[in-house]
């Protein structure tokens, strides 16, 4: 009815916009008198959050009217204010305080005394990246003329958008394009309540105000491993409980898994694995957390906590966007459903991000942002999801991209295995980092690169020489004659495809 009514009305109205500055508009065929402001757009983008604010910026920079709305009182969602961008910081510096308290700067000869934790200050340096980067965003919007409103974006039909502010007030968007890019959130634990105070999830383990004595991880996924180490680093007994028998998620190569759970268990982190929690209960003294074994329920156990970490996923952010008044159903994982051209079932409906198919990840969300602003103004979309890295912000880092040596066998890919060890690598033994190794997979006939993965030092870096050699076809013979400055961590890389290749790395 909506969009209909627009289409029918549209020519006359847009004149009119265009000479006004506030204009109160019919929706369905009545009047609302709290819309306050309207606008017009090629493309109204819901969401400001990685996926979203670079689709934004895309689309204005290819000449389309763009407007943004973010229903949060600043840009870049959960990954720039609660999620990706502080936890790297904590990871960062908490490293460095692990390395001057655990005396590895002793062993390098820099004498370190009375080294202390100042928490305020190192929650400050969080802060103050996250201040920087959002208000970042906030300027290219300026530059690049994206318009910014404020408030809960709702499709209100085909081709309006509705802002819904706190006060109730309201700004409507009439729009040629639609895309949805409202990302995700927290996934909650059945019958544990999150006050981010004592059990946090994600959010509240980024601000912690102090550090506590216990703590249980439930989930032993990407967010548990990197913010579990955070505090561990810090001095927190830190236990994760995971109810699969390996650790790292979903996607990391098996025996890579097991070595990373080994190293993290040098470092102090203690792991139960095949392990369900069934209950939490607070109690005068801390948390009493009740586990079972997941093959036998018969053994239980209870753990003593001072805060547990709900670390068990996130869902995608879909729920009272106007989707069901659209016709837009959403699948069993609350997704929205999209083409390959990511169209919902509405053709000027789009979705992208955490809150569609794929791996919730920034970097997967920034290119479907691209690629599908691009196909509106009629370039080719295509993206290679096989080419789409991981990495784990630990350290040592994780990191992978392509096939596991898991998913080869199971479809029966005939494959050859090239691996190098960090500990015969130059550079890690000179930094005192040689924990890990790189894996190459290549096809046993053709030598295509069919996936990398690493565990060690900087590998968050070293992955990309890997996409790019997987996204353009490379086989592991032309990483291995490519020339790699020495000494760097990199060179592991390329003996590691020296050895799937010929069969053997030069330098072990």
């Amino acid at each position: 009815m909506q969009a209909n009514l627009w289409n029918i009305v549209g020519a006359s109205i847009r004149p009119t916009i265009k000479k006004q500055a506030k204009i109160t508009v019919l929706s369905g065929i009545q009047q609302n008198r709290n819309y306050s402001t309207t606008h017009e757009a090629d493309i109204v983008v819901i969401g400001s959050g990685p996926g979203g604010y670079v689709a934004s910026i895309k689309a204005a920079q290819l000449g389309f009217k763009t407007v943004c709305i973010e229903k949060d009182p600043t840009l870049g969602g959960t990954c720039l204010n609660v999620g990706c961008i502080p936890s790297k910081s904590l990871l960062n510096n908490s490293h460095y305080y692990h390395l001057a308290h655990s005396g590895d700067f002793a062993s390098r000869g820099v004498m370190v005394d009375n080294v202390r934790m100042d928490l305020e200050k190192f929650m400050a340096a969080k802060s103050g990246a996250v201040k920087s980067l959002t208000g970042g965003i906030a300027m290219l919007f300026k530059k690049n003329k994206v318009t910014l409103v404020k408030g809960h974006g709702k499709i209100t039909g085909a081709n309006q958008v509705t802002a819904i502010k706190p006060d109730g007030s309201t700004e409507i968007v009439n729009t040629k394009n639609i895309l949805i890019a409202t990302g995700s959130e927290v996934t909650p634990f059945p019958g544990i309540e999150i006050d981010e105070d004592t059990i946090v999830s994600s959010t509240g383990a980024l601000s912690l105000k102090a550090i506590p004595k216990k703590m249980i991880v439930i989930g032993a996924g990407v967010i548990g491993l990197e913010l579990g180490s955070v505090w561990s680093r810090l001095g927190a007994e830190v236990t994760a409980v995971e109810f699969m028998d390996s650790i790292g998620g979903v996607g990391i190569d098996g025996e890579v898994s097991k070595t990373f759970q080994k190293v993290l268990t040098k470092q102090g982190m203690l792991f139960k694995l095949g392990t369900k929690v069934v209950g939490a209960q607070k109690t005068g003294g801390g948390i009493k957390v009740a586990v079972e074994d997941v093959k036998n329920p018969d053994k239980k156990e209870e753990l003593d906590a001072d805060v547990i970490l709900v670390s068990i996923g996130r869902r995608p952010y879909t729920h009272n966007l106007g989707l069901e008044e659209m016709g837009i159903e959403r699948d069993n994982r609350g997704r929205v459903p999209v083409n390959s051209m990511f169209q919902t079932v509405v053709p000027n409906i789009y979705a992208i991000g955490d809150c569609i198919h794929g791996p919730m990840l920034a970097h997967k969300a920034e290119d479907e942002g691209i690629i599908c602003v691009e196909g509106m103004k009629g370039g080719p979309v295509h993206i290679d999801y096989n080419c789409v890295p991981s990495v784990i912000y630990t350290h040592p880092e994780v990191a992978w991209v392509g096939k596991s040596e898991e998913d080869l066998k199971s479809e029966g890919v005939e494959y050859k295995v090239g691996k190098f060890p960090f500990m015969a690598n130059s550079r890690a033994k000179t930094n005192n980092e040689t924990d890990g190794f790189v894996k190459v997979l290549s096809d046993k006939n053709t030598d295509r690169i069919l996936g990398t993965h690493m565990i060690g030092p900087t590998v968050g870096e070293l992955i990309n020489e890997a996409v790019l050699a997987q996204e353009y076809g490379a086989s592991a013979e032309d990483v291995a004659r490519v020339c790699h400055a020495h000494p760097t961590c990199a060179e592991a890389l390329r003996e590691a495809n020296l050895a799937a290749y010929f069969g053997k790395p030069i330098n072990f």
